[in-house]
């Protein structure tokens, strides 16, 4: 009982002592640090956002699109002169109405229909001294769907209704050719020469062969 009380008053007593005072934060040389790390970061913050201002101005960044390239409803819609360093894929390409579509090249043109495979089915290369076309058939046709031109690995067809040449040697068939009426322009001659110096045979099976001469009156 007596040691309970003296601590009662001992925990009583007036503390001779003031209160205790912890200071919370950073100091000196960390405070100085930390300053310096704060400012270092706002400045990088305004040097990005500078360049991201500067680069969406230089290449014309709008709603819309980039620079010449719009994006619609129908797609993408590129206006003035472009150029592309790798392959592009798409599924129409069309100029603006009444305008022409211009593909330049350095050296050549190249056209490829692939298959889902990859693989080259027909190609049409344009090139600085010559145009030519791969495939299983080549046609050529006007407006309104008649067949003018054909070729294949069987025959060639010509769909128009005269065909003239106008070499200055002629034409000359290594083989046969049939056809059912020759005949030279209007008061010009025809002519037929043999290659090896044998005088041609014509031949009409089960037909007959009628050779009509016209003669400019004087």
């Amino acid at each position: 009982m007596p040691q309970e009380q003296y601590t009662h008053h001992r925990g009583t007593m007036p503390s001779s002592e003031g209160p205790q005072v912890y200071k919370v934060g950073i100091y000196g040389w960390r405070k100085r640090c930390l300053y310096f790390f704060v400012l270092l970061l706002m400045i990088l913050i305004l040097v990005n956002l500078a360049m991201t201002i500067w680069i969406l101005k230089v290449m014309n960044f709008t709603i819309d699109g980039m620079g010449n390239l719009r994006i619609t409803e129908k797609g993408l819609k590129l206006e003035g002169d472009s150029e592309f360093l790798q392959p592009l894929y798409a599924k129409e390409i069309q100029s603006r109405p009444g305008n022409a579509l211009y593909f330049k090249s350095a050296r050549n043109v190249t056209v490829n229909i692939l298959n889902d495979q990859t693989k080259v089915l027909t190609q049409l290369i344009t090139g600085p001294k010559a145009v030519e076309a791969y495939g299983k058939k080549f046609e050529v046709k006007t407006v309104s769907g008649k067949l003018l031109f054909s070729a294949d690995d069987n025959e060639v067809v010509v769909g128009a209704e005269r065909l003239r040449v106008l070499g200055a040697e002629g034409t000359v068939f290594p083989k046969s050719i049939e056809t059912p009426n020759v005949r030279a322009d209007p008061f010009k001659e025809l002519r037929a020469s043999p290659i090896f110096q044998r005088y041609p045979m014509l031949q009409a099976v089960p037909c007959t062969a009628t050779v009509h001469h016209r003669h400019l009156l004087q």
